[in-house]
């Protein structure tokens, strides 16, 4: 199945593109789907921690994602 990527901050620069188009297997999960992305973006792994939302609220590990969800990478932020 098909999801939409954005990236911000740093993942956008790692990956050097503001979005993606993945074709997932049906059954993903946010934790299986961390675990393709550290696949195919290895440069991602230098990475903390990244949180990830679905469809414009931060997801769990456990939830399912769905055809056509929109899936945001948020990279830690710093600052004052």
């Amino acid at each position: 199945m098909e999801v939409h990527v954005l990236l911000f901050g740093i993942t956008k620069d790692l990956v050097g593109r503001q979005k993606l188009n993945l074709q997932i297997p049906e059954a993903t999960t946010v934790s299986d789907f961390r675990r393709i992305l550290q696949e195919e973006y290895p440069e991602l792994n230098d990475l903390n921690s990244i949180a990830i939302a679905v469809n414009s609220a931060y997801a769990k590990d456990n939830l399912l994602i769905e055809a056509h969800d929109e899936i945001a990478l948020i990279p830690p932020v710093s600052g004052g």
